[in-house]
């Protein structure tokens, strides 16, 4: 070593308090590690509901595009029940013709009576067959048994008046149908219809069977929060206070994954489907499926005003179906609707009225003289 060289001087020694520095050191690191991780953690958490807010504006966008396409089949639907209507109002307007026509008929037949110079025998005896078959025209038309035995009534009165020996086996016939026609059961049509326009307003009071899981999944949705957790406690010390940070941290954790998996167990339902054609139906299509159901009872009444009891008992059965297989069997009003529907069922008989044939042979018989 040359002398212009200096000399090193010796580094002085390091304070007592040096080596308390590293652990000093170590637990900052630590809290600004868990400062990064809770960081971090919000940002995802920040990024997810940011996604899941995109998702509620697309499926917002979506059910608006589907509601306004429904209301569009709305209109159509309610205008083609307004065709249907006027088609009603047409035949019941032909309805009210031909029975004008059956009016005029019997006014007529009743002059050409009264002009034909018979004796008084033969024109009692045109008289009331030209009576007992309007009453059976007026029998088909009412669906009733009224006509032909109030038809039967005068019938037998005016042959009592009249007092006619021969005419006693005509008497004898009269009373012998009417026995037979109070005997026969004949379907009651008004009551029919005035229990099955009940039934009409009754469907909109009607609840479905998928309203049950519906009510269980709102009744989970609104069930009262967890309780918040309890604030972090303070603590003098560095070090407990990061230990204390990363149990609250802990904590927290365990809080998210326990809601994430109670939500988890929300959105999945385990029962027993009896009808997988009722738990699936949407709520949107409930309008329509109480629409349906009316308009298979409008059917059916129309088709007791036609006199078409097939058609009548088959719009009844598929009303009868769509009762039992979409709406709420456990409701009050679903069984009084189902015990009425059934009910309008074993009342509807067949709509074949009773016909005078022994009353005609004897009146055919009395007006050839025998």
């Amino acid at each position: 070593m040359s002398d212009s060289e200096p000399v090193p001087t010796p580094l002085p020694a390091p304070p007592a308090e040096l080596p308390a520095a590293p652990a000093a050191a170590g637990a900052g690191r630590r809290w600004l590690l868990t400062t990064g991780l809770v960081a971090v953690a919000g940002l995802v958490l920040s990024i997810l509901l940011w996604q899941k807010l995109g998702n509620i504006q697309e499926e917002l966008a979506r059910r608006s595009t589907d509601s306004t396409a429904q209301a569009i089949e709305a209109r159509t639907l309610a205008r083609q029940a307004q065709e249907g209507t006027r088609e009603l109002t047409a035949r019941l307007a032909l309805l009210e013709t031909r029975l004008s026509e059956v009016s005029l008929q019997r006014t007529q037949l009743e002059e050409l009576m009264q002009s034909l110079s018979r004796s008084r025998d033969e024109n009692l005896v045109v008289d009331v067959e030209s009576a007992l078959r309007l009453a059976q025209q007026q029998a088909q038309l009412t669906g009733s048994a009224e006509p032909l035995l109030a038809a039967l009534k005068s019938a037998d009165q005016r042959l009592a008046r009249a007092a006619q020996p021969r005419l006693n086996p005509l008497q004898r016939a009269i009373a012998r149908d009417v026995e037979r026609i109070k005997a026969t059961t004949v379907t009651d049509v008004p009551g029919l219809l005035l229990k099955l326009d009940e039934l009409t307003r009754a469907v909109d009071d009607l609840p479905l069977a998928n309203a049950m899981v519906t009510g269980a999944a709102a009744a989970r949705l609104m069930a009262p929060a967890a309780a918040p957790a309890p604030a972090r406690p303070a603590s003098a010390a560095g070090t407990s206070m990061a230990w204390l940070d990363s149990l609250a941290l802990r904590a927290w954790w365990q809080r998210t994954l326990q809601g994430t998996l109670d939500e988890a167990r929300g959105l999945l339902r385990v029962s027993r489907i009896d009808q997988p054609d009722a738990a699936l139906l949407a709520p949107e299509q409930a309008f329509f499926l109480r629409e349906n159901l009316k308009l298979k009872l409008l059917n059916a009444r129309l088709g007791l005003l036609s006199r078409q009891t097939a058609s009548a008992r088959s719009d009844l059965a598929a009303a009868s179906a769509s009762l039992a297989k979409y709406f709420d069997p456990a409701s009050r009003r679903t069984q009084a609707a189902a015990q009425l529907l059934q009910q309008v069922q074993s009342q509807m008989k067949s709509s074949e009225l009773p016909r005078l044939d022994e009353t005609l042979a004897a009146l055919a018989t009395a007006a050839a003289g025998r």
